[in-house]
């Protein structure tokens, strides 16, 4: 729920494919989770994100390096201006 696969087009012509940690939020572990419960709360925040990225294109600010190698922490806002990592606190799943 807090990392999400972009394909980010990076300049006219050319784009890339990068991980994406959402800013300021941590959702609950899908793969290694403290108990059932906590993966099912990843599920629904999951299923939440998506549904909010199905929208199509998106648009990432603030972005800077992460500590893992491969992937960046951004803001991601929807075409509509929502930003999804408040979205995700709102609704109580990070």
């Amino acid at each position: 729920g807090d990392t999400v696969r972009v394909l980010a087009r990076i300049w006219v012509g050319h784009t890339v494919a990068v991980s994406v940690r959402l800013s300021g939020v941590d959702a609950p572990e899908i793969f290694r989770p403290q108990c059932p419960a906590e993966r099912d709360k990843a599920r629904e925040a999951k299923a939440f994100v998506e549904a909010m990225l199905g929208v199509g294109g998106v648009t990432l600010f603030d972005i800077i390096p992460d500590k893992y190698g491969g992937r960046v922490v951004a803001r991601i806002e929807t075409p509509d201006g929502e930003d999804v990592g408040a979205a995700l606190l709102e609704a109580g799943l990070a």
